[in-house]
């Protein structure tokens, strides 16, 4: 039951998270729930995942990260993997002329070549055509890991090294930042959790650092919408971001 959500008007549009991520958590138990199979969750989660992309897009939210299947994902049953990889390639089917038509850009992140051919050609054919978009940037974490990613950058840095194009004193924060997968998105402002657990999951464990966590309890994913992210942005601008200084300071 939604009461007393914030409208999109109630919204400071001058004090918005530039980086917004999501653990969308809950779809099997919101299907078990209903008596019906896990997948049946995945595939009302489309819905939710529209209302937020379009959230975002109505707010001016300029990156949008969903994570949408981790590396830790692929232990789960195959038959729950397969369905999830046949509704990617359809929602990607059916999802991205809107995206496109609305600028939204579309990015991936991930151990790419882990994913079906089917789905790879899906998603590189998108990316590609929403390449110019300059509105919104969607990123979906797809057979993505925070710890794989990190052990990716290191090598990267450790190769240019090994080269002879880096001095070990040129590894700084900004120079790793530069080898993650989202090196042309700033770290994440605000990281929303529906599901009830609170976790971050081995989720952009860099990216994070700094970001307002805001857990939904009693939502799983498929039941989130639009109002449940006016509601979260709302909650991040009544918060105080101190960056390890004190209240004094920031006013």
């Amino acid at each position: 039951m939604i009461i007393d959500l914030p409208v999109k008007e109630n919204i400071d549009l001058g004090n918005l998270p530039s980086h917004i991520a999501v653990i969308m958590d809950g779809n099997g138990r919101w299907a078990k729930q209903q008596g019906a199979l896990r997948i049946f969750g995945h595939h009302h989660g489309v819905k939710s995942v529209r209302d937020t992309v379009e959230a975002c897009v109505e707010l001016g939210i300029k990156y949008l990260t969903l994570y949408t299947f981790s590396t830790e994902n692929w232990n789960r049953p195959k038959l729950e993997v397969d369905g999830i990889m046949q509704l990617l390639v359809k929602t990607i089917g059916e999802e991205v002329p809107d995206l496109h038509k609305n600028n939204v850009r579309l990015k991936t992140i991930g151990e790419f070549s882990s994913l079906p051919k089917s789905a790879r050609k899906k998603l590189e054919d998108s990316i590609e055509l929403t390449k110019n978009n300059t509105g919104l940037t969607l990123i979906l974490a797809l057979s993505y890991s925070g710890k794989w990613e990190i052990v990716q950058a290191t090598k990267q840095l450790a190769a240019r090294v090994k080269a002879g194009e880096l001095a070990v004193e040129q590894i700084t924060e900004e120079a790793f930042a530069k080898c993650l997968a989202t090196e042309d998105a700033p770290d994440v402002d605000l990281m929303i959790r529906t599901g009830g657990d609170h976790r971050i999951s081995n989720y952009l464990l860099w990216q994070l650092a700094y970001a307002e966590l805001y857990f939904i309890d009693d939502l799983f994913w498929p039941e989130f919408r639009k109002q449940h992210l006016f509601e979260a942005v709302a909650s991040y601008q009544q918060r105080e971001r101190r960056f390890g200084k004190t209240s004094e300071q920031i006013k």
